[in-house]
């Protein structure tokens, strides 16, 4: 029994004869016939009964009431692996950290999928360390994130730079100063991130260098909620540039002179995946194709 036997007795049902279900269906009367003929063979019932006018037998009916709903969703089926085969459909898992998940990757899903509406795509929202292991261990298939550790068995593609400006309460003393370099900086409640944060890691490389006492940190888990403890008077802090559309009430925000702590981001996958199966690779070609600004086109694709 195959779709192609049970959409010839449905059309046979539907048209009202064998002949009428041959033309729809463009075979030879003989073809329809024999399909019917070890349809029944192999059920070990009759289903119809043969004269001027076809008739369901009790068996038929059944059969035919039943083998509807088969036919409808091996039809979807056959259409979904279509989709997957041809690229225009699929699941993707991918993972992305803050602050593009919050603030670009939004509009680029609707994008994307307004451009393959038969995606299905699931977004895992964590940092660069955490989406690194999901991929290692095949629970995401991509992610767009800052460049993992060196080691790791990934492939990364940059695409573009997340810049940082220092924000400070509006009375804040340092907040009256027009330049203000890392030296600045110690003495003051400095709002950080999880230890693991590749942010974070960077912005005490560049702040160690100054050298001095130990800097007064306080750790605050989100990147895109930094800005709101800053506006509380908690401490100030380095953040993206991109959250700050517009700043919060009561804040100012300044460039730190000096060295920069802006992030490279870029699409991450392991590097035995690579080259992507169709439907992360038309996600990961539609990321590409974005325009990040001029940083995305400086670098090139790198392995890890």
């Amino acid at each position: 029994m195959d779709l192609k036997t049970l959409k010839t007795f449905q059309t046979i049902v539907s048209a009202g004869s064998f002949n009428k279900a041959a033309d729809e269906l463009k075979y030879a009367q003989s073809t329809v016939t024999m399909q019917i003929q070890k349809l029944e063979a192999d059920l070990g019932v009759q289903l119809i009964e043969r004269g001027k006018q076809i008739t369901l037998t009790e068996a038929g009916r059944l059969f035919h009431e039943q083998s509807r709903y088969i036919v409808c969703d091996m039809e979807r089926l056959y259409s979904s692996m279509e989709d997957i085969r041809s690229g225009d459909g699929g699941r993707i898992r991918i993972g992305v950290t803050d602050p593009t998940a919050s603030y670009r990757f939004p509009q680029l899903l609707q994008e994307f999928l307004t451009r393959y509406p038969k995606m299905d795509v699931s977004v895992e929202i964590a940092g660069t360390a955490a989406l690194s292991k999901q991929l290692l261990h095949g629970e995401l298939d991509l992610a767009l994130c800052s460049a993992p550790e060196l080691g790791e068995q990934l492939y990364f593609e940059p695409l573009f730079t997340e810049t940082f400006v220092l924000l400070l309460p509006g009375q804040h003393p340092l907040a009256y100063k027009e330049e203000i370099t890392a030296e600045d900086l110690r003495g003051h409640r400095l709002l950080i991130t999880a230890v693991n944060c590749p942010y974070r890691k960077k912005l005490e490389s560049v702040l160690q260098e100054s050298g001095g006492p130990p800097l007064d940190t306080r750790v605050i888990g989100s990147m895109t909620a930094l800005k709101y403890y800053v506006a509380a008077g908690l401490g100030i802090a380095l953040v993206p540039g991109i959250v700050l559309n517009p700043p919060p009430h009561g804040t100012v925000q300044r460039t730190l002179q000096g060295k920069t702590i802006d992030m490279v981001c870029g699409i991450l996958c392991r590097i035995s995946d690579y080259p992507l199966k169709v439907a992360s690779a038309r996600l990961a070609q539609f990321l590409q194709e974005q325009d990040y600004g001029t940083i995305g086109k400086q670098f090139k694709s790198m392995r890890v």
